[in-house]
């Protein structure tokens, strides 16, 4: 049994880059630390197979990545295309990613789908032929629409299973049809694959603000909470080969500390990372 946990990104976080002003070196210094990062960046755009190889050479060989699928992929854009042009999409990401793939560098496809994307039988369709297209690549699926599973969760939860996806459950605000309970069922014998995006249900639906994305994830959890999902995922730790848990709540540069907060709480000391770099206050 394995468990991983990292951040959404390797950039962001003030506190792991703090004394090192090389942002050349931050995912460097980021693989220092943790075993896994969600690479973010390519849900905005589909990266080069080069920027992928770039990446794999830089982090050590156990190090792993959850790669977000491109936003037009998962409808984000709300650009209506057809079958075509879908599965041209999905073979450029595809190939995209093949320096991570042939490196055993993939731990799992995070497709989120929009808050729109809700429980109809045309979004049915759409998962199976994502799933049928991405061949045995491992995928997970988010959804922030509540409808799968609050309406019919053990509906949705026998389809991932009978599809072959991972279901992502995500600790998230309850704030209304754009959020998803905590549903705390795998449906992969591999991997289940958990997101934390804190709890401010404010910031969650601050929509149209100027200042949405800096406060939408805005939120610390405290030790009572991550207690609780220690609990959680010794859960989990009975039904999978490998948890993995990334932290999102980054509006406030919290990801890293509740990270390492956790990692403390579960005693993992994590082997094989890249040499810590060693601070001037280290030597005093």
């Amino acid at each position: 049994m394995t468990i991983l946990i990292g951040l959404t990104g390797w950039g962001d976080h003030p506190r792991l880059h703090q004394n090192h002003s090389n942002t050349k070196d931050k995912l460097i210094t980021y693989s220092s630390h943790f075993p896994l990062v969600e690479v973010d960046s390519a849900f905005y755009a589909i990266q080069s197979p080069s920027q992928y190889e770039n990446w794999v050479t830089k982090t050590p060989d156990s190090f792993r990545f959850v790669i977000k699928a491109f936003q037009s992929i998962t409808g984000h854009d709300r650009k209506n295309l057809t079958n075509l042009e879908m599965k041209q999409l999905i073979q450029d990401f595809k190939e995209s990613i093949k320096p991570v793939v042939e490196a055993n560098k993939l731990n799992a496809l995070l497709f989120q789908f929009p808050p729109w994307f809700s429980l109809q039988s045309k979004n049915i369709n759409k998962l199976r032929k994502l799933r049928e297209w991405m061949g045995p690549l491992p995928v997970a699926l988010e959804f922030r629409n509540r409808t799968w599973l609050e309406e019919r969760q053990a509906d949705t939860i026998s389809f991932l299973k009978k599809e072959g996806w991972i279901h992502v459950i995500c600790d998230e605000p309850q704030a209304g049809e754009g959020s998803v309970p905590l549903v705390l069922e795998t449906t992969h014998s591999q991997n289940a694959l958990v997101r934390f995006h804190g709890r401010n249900v404010h910031g969650w639906n601050n929509h149209g603000q100027e200042n949405w994305r800096e406060v939408r994830f805005l939120y610390r959890y405290n030790q009572t909470e991550l207690l609780q999902w220690v609990e959680y995922i010794k859960q989990l730790e009975k039904q999978v080969e490998t948890v993995t848990l990334l932290f999102n709540n980054n509006s406030g540069g919290d990801a890293y500390d509740n990270a390492k907060q956790l990692i403390q709480l579960l005693n993992i000391e994590y082997e094989g990372l890249h040499p810590k770099q060693m601070d001037f206050f280290d030597l005093l």
